[in-house]
């Protein structure tokens, strides 16, 4: 079966949810090997210098407080994605200290201006990222104009990822928007598809940190023999530094026998030959 949001044409209705450090492309790729319908990239700024791979064609996430730059970089890289995505939901110091994600609520006329100039240079399809304010319903009504789809992540930021999820806001939302909503916030195997009966597209973040197998087991599908081995091959691909393989390798320790002690071990890892040596590759 074909699932769609506006044109694009996606294979199943789990998502990689956009993380800033876990998300890189050797990752990702992993994640859609195992199954991921739509993987998303960490927050990007459209004023970032440095190049970035594509190889995966994923949604990308655009962290910004005004629509400097936006149309530049949607065009510097449109052919290369499947969709665009706003970030009104990140909050961390990062984005407190320059006025973007969940800070951005407050000035409504600049992320309808973001949104227009997105809208006005892209034809793929659009989303945003949000969570709980008391603008949130007033944002979600603007976006609908410009949107093709609304991904509600039913937290406030003072709740940053802790407590449970506003499930019943979600719902809310649910039924008085006229395009898709994805739902973010607590997935994981065992509730994922519950919520999916609920909602158009399920997004699956922290769970599945070192565990891309995540999306083929809630597909039933083939899982990924040796994951972290496949990771490594590809983070060799794509040059990764050695800071983001090391932390990699301690998240896809998740599961294993013994974890914590194969951790400490891998923490003191000044080479991926010592990492290998570690995982008995």
């Amino acid at each position: 079966m074909v699932y769609k949001i506006k044109a694009l044409k996606l294979k199943n209705r789990f998502f990689l949810a956009p993380m800033l450090e876990p998300n890189d492309i050797a990752f990702r790729m992993l994640c859609k090997k195992a199954g991921a319908g739509l993987v998303y990239t960490g927050m990007v700024s459209p004023l970032t210098k440095d190049e970035i791979v594509l190889d995966d064609k994923p949604a990308i996430q655009i962290f910004c407080n005004t629509p400097r730059g936006v149309r530049e970089f949607i065009k510097k890289y449109d052919k290369k994605v499947s969709l665009w995505d706003l970030n009104l939901g990140c909050p961390s110091d990062l984005a407190k200290k320059h006025g973007f994600g969940c800070y951005l609520h407050p000035k409504i006329g600049e992320i309808e201006k973001i949104l227009q100039e997105m809208r006005k240079t892209t034809k793929k399809p659009i989303t945003i990222k949000i969570r709980i304010s008391n603008r949130t319903c007033e944002i979600i009504k603007i976006a609908e104009k410009y949107c093709d789809a609304i991904c509600i992540h039913p937290r406030t930021k003072e709740q940053g990822y802790s407590g449970q999820p506003d499930i019943e806001f979600a719902r809310k939302v649910k039924k008085e928007i006229g395009i898709p909503l994805i739902y973010s916030g607590n997935v994981n195997e065992k509730n994922a598809q519950a919520l999916l009966k609920e909602f158009d597209f399920v997004m699956v973040g922290r769970s599945a940190i070192g565990n891309p197998n995540i999306f083929a087991k809630l597909n039933n599908s083939k899982v990924i023999k040796n994951p972290f081995k496949d990771y490594l091959k590809l983070a060799k691909k794509y040059k990764l530094k050695f800071a983001q393989i090391k932390t990699q390798s301690m998240n896809f320790t998740k599961g294993i026998k013994g974890a914590g002690k194969i951790r400490e071990k891998l923490s003191k890892a000044k080479t991926i030959e010592e990492i290998e040596k570690i995982y008995g590759f």
